[in-house]
């Protein structure tokens, strides 16, 4: 992949879906950390809901974001030194990885649980394996780990883009940044 100094944007609709990719996780972990010590009530089982919808929506976003990328592929990366292009690039590849994984997680231990996922409310998805209480344990375990998981790498991704930006004073950020108009501008 060649270098490029001056580090060319990411499309509009990739920058959409980063961002919205972004905001869903966020809402999400605060979600379910803010749904688990609740008893059951009605509330705690709507934020479950919720909670699944969000996951769903995240690896719907996610398959078309690299779907996207097929198509559109990514602008090559800014001038940066060659161990340091090969962490983005396996982080890079961990998020998405992670972004497929955790919602599959999510599904494989509610369906443990005995408790079909219905995506908005509207769509039963299957049951991806019978429902088993041992299972169901390890099925948690994995989903919570893996989000802890995306939450270091999320954190590593942050600080890069921000060193990239205050530090080294590259557009590795700004790049997939949406666009702002300057003020008086039309259109």
């Amino acid at each position: 992949m060649a270098v490029d100094a001056t580090g060319g944007r990411y499309s509009g609709a990739a920058i959409a879906l980063h961002w919205l990719t972004a905001v869903l996780i966020v809402a999400n972990v605060a979600l379910g950390l803010s749904m688990v010590p609740l008893p059951i009530i009605p509330r705690k089982l709507q934020w479950y809901a919720w909670h699944k919808w969000i996951g769903i929506t995240v690896f719907l976003l996610t398959c078309a974001r690299l779907g996207w990328r097929g198509v559109f592929p990514a602008p090559p990366p800014v001038a940066m030194p060659e161990w340091q292009r090969r962490a983005a690039e396996a982080v890079q590849v961990l998020l998405y990885t992670l972004l497929l994984a955790i919602p599959v997680s999510g599904w494989l231990y509610s369906s443990a649980t005995g408790v079909q996922v219905v995506y908005l409310g509207l769509v039963p998805l299957p049951d991806l394996v019978p429902t088993d209480k041992a299972l169901a344990g390890v099925l948690k375990g994995t989903h919570v780990a893996l989000n802890f998981t995306l939450f270091a790498l999320v954190c590593v991704h942050t600080a890069a883009a921000l060193k990239h930006h205050f530090i080294d004073r590259d557009p590795a950020l700004t790049r997939m940044l949406p666009r702002t108009r300057p003020k008086g501008s039309i259109g």
